[in-house]
């Protein structure tokens, strides 16, 4: 990865899903426009605040999308992430946003 960009896996739930109240959910059906969580699976220089692994959401919108080796995966400037959750055990708070 070059500069500030941050290459990240899709999380994607494929099929059919359920609502917390246990409305099912199909694949085909529209959703509104939301952020997406994924996982970095490659940095550039220039990236500070994230690292390989973890977690974060962005916009899947107006992003650029490769396809390597068969999986998906989005290239999108540091800026573009709206937060990152990954476990920070030498900080002591585990989980943060």
């Amino acid at each position: 990865m070059l500069h500030d960009r941050v290459m990240v896996r899709i999380n994607q739930e494929a099929g059919e899903r359920r609502s917390s109240g246990g409305i099912l959910i199909p694949a085909t059906a529209q959703v509104a426009k939301r952020l997406s969580w994924g996982e970095v699976c490659g940095v550039g220089s220039h990236v500070r605040a994230v690292g390989v692994g973890d977690q974060v959401l962005f916009s899947a919108e107006d992003q650029y999308e490769v396809e390597v080796q068969g999986h998906a995966y989005y290239v999108l400037r540091e800026r573009d992430l709206h937060a990152i959750a990954n476990e920070r055990p030498e900080h002591g708070t585990g989980l943060y946003l």
